[in-house]
């Protein structure tokens, strides 16, 4: 990506990794260190349910951590001799994996905690659990504790729909979810939140809406995981009676790219997708080949050109229709510059071309070319005239302009009052049509999110319906108050 690039990228990666986190925080290579303390689940002893999550292995999700009969310290070091031979300058996480980490009485978390804590190399602790397993007493012990190493505590969410919660027999509520991050987040503990896609009878859409809701809070970190039926479960029974449709490998890449793009760009993905036992293993078999299923992400996001966060304004679904279709000797026109940043863009893509720029505010112009000098550009010119005059003022230009970018609404810390108005707006779009070539396009981010542009929503696209002009809408939320996007080809 050229101008789209992720600014938390190291590598060909266009998503926030792990890897690159650790690098910048404690300038070195970090791995964390699965470890298996012995703790039990309150969901299988009867405390809030019995016989866990029905997903959960024997191991209770801790196939990989290390072996319980071995002492923490025996654990960890197996791991760091295989480590130390390809890097032998790391840092390590220690990471309690198996189980409910924090279901035991403080004494005993702080034996085992402080224990590894103490291992030469160890940087911090990662604490998985569940959001009901943390007493208050526990929750003064990890404060304590994040003072004095890098804390994180990983929670396991899964799901955000309370059916499909009951059915995996999570045994807790969103609410009491929602209501333990906030306690740890008030104690600045950081926070990494579990997903599970492919839940059973759960949408894509359903999938979608667990990442938008994670947005929302303040966490650090998720971790994306691809629902894997294991031998010996309730999950293995359940598959086996009703025979629930399992993600083809073409339909999970597609989920997680649309949840990447998605995702807040501040939010770690520690992890991508599962990690299953192969000999346990009942489907997807194509999760066995995890590398593969990773490469297979990183194929979709640069076809589609996107990245993390990539959904979180319009603007960059423009900037990518800008990117692949206007070229550096065109001809273009910013038809409401506002604060002038689109306009620096175009100017930015069009070095040996030519913008200009229109706007009847003074100060959207002062701003404009304020920016645009500041920036060392001279390919535009300016006008403080009403859109729908482009025609008249740029008449030599007309049939030879590749693009028409409106941006509706308000100038941006500007005067509220003064909005775009429907009425030129749409002559201005009959002009722009008049301006652009055979192959030339006409973009209009539009905001009906205040009642002017609510009605010029309406209004222009009852012109364009009954001009019988060629258009598409494009959407990146659900919410119907929220900047969308209309392109016309001529």
């Amino acid at each position: 990506m050229k101008k789209n690039k992720f600014k938390y990228s190291n590598s060909n990666k266009r998503y926030y990794t792990l890897d690159y986190f650790y690098k910048n925080k404690f300038n070195s290579k970090v791995f964390k260190v699965s470890l298996n303390a012995g703790f039990s689940c309150p969901n299988r002893d009867g405390t809030v349910g019995f016989g866990g999550c029905i997903y959960c292995s024997k191991l209770g999700s801790g196939d990989f951590a290390g072996d319980v009969l071995k002492p923490l310290e025996e654990q960890f070091e197996d791991v760091k001799n295989i480590i130390l031979k390809k890097w032998p300058n790391s840092k390590y996480i220690g990471y309690f994996q198996a189980n409910t980490n924090t279901y035991a009485d403080v004494e005993t978390l702080k034996e085992k905690y402080e224990r590894v804590l103490k291992i030469d190399g160890v940087v911090g602790l990662n604490i998985a659990t569940r959001p009901d397993a943390i007493s208050d007493e526990c929750y003064q012990y990890l404060e304590d504790l994040s003072k004095r190493t890098y804390l994180t505590v990983e929670l396991g969410l899964q799901t955000i729909h309370e059916k499909t919660s009951k059915l995996i027999n999570r045994c807790h509520d969103l609410e009491c979810f929602k209501t333990c991050v906030e306690n740890l987040r008030q104690r600045n503990i950081n926070v990494v939140v579990h997903i599970i896609n492919g839940l059973p009878y759960e949408t894509k859409e359903m999938m979608l809406e667990t990442v938008e809701y994670l947005n929302k809070l303040d966490i650090q970190g998720i971790k994306i995981h691809m629902l894997h039926i294991l031998k010996d479960t309730p999950l293995e029974i359940l598959y086996e009676k009703e025979k629930f449709h399992v993600l083809t490998r073409e339909e999970y890449v597609d989920i997680v790219c649309d949840q990447i793009e998605t995702l807040r760009e501040d939010i770690v993905i520690n992890r991508i997708t599962g990690d299953p036992n192969s000999d346990d293993l009942i489907e997807p078999t194509w999760l066995i080949k995890k590398f593969g299923v990773l490469n297979e992400i990183d194929k979709e996001l640069e076809r589609r050109n996107t990245y993390q966060g990539y959904r979180k304004t319009i603007l960059n679904y423009v900037h990518n229709l800008i990117d692949s279709y206007i070229k550096k000797n065109d001809i273009v026109i910013d038809a409401t510059v506002g604060n002038g940043k689109d306009t620096l863009y175009l100017c930015d893509i069009v070095t040996n071309g030519k913008v200009f720029g229109f706007d009847i505010q003074e100060e959207a112009i002062m701003r404009t070319d304020k920016l645009l000098l500041e920036n060392h550009k001279s390919n535009y010119e300016l006008f403080q005239e009403s859109h729908e005059k482009m025609d008249e003022v740029l008449e030599n230009y007309r049939g030879k302009v590749s693009l028409v970018l409106f941006n509706l609404g308000y100038l941006p810390n500007g005067d509220k009052r003064i909005t775009t108005n429907y009425k030129t707006t749409i002559k201005a779009i009959a002009k722009a049509l008049k301006m652009i070539h055979d192959k030339g396009m006409i973009l209009i981010v539009i905001y009906p999110g205040h009642e002017k542009g609510r009605e010029e929503s309406v209004k222009i696209k009852k012109f364009l319906n009954d001009s019988n002009y060629h258009y598409q809408e494009f959407h990146n939320t659900t919410n119907e108050i929220a900047p969308y996007l209309i392109e016309i080809l001529k």
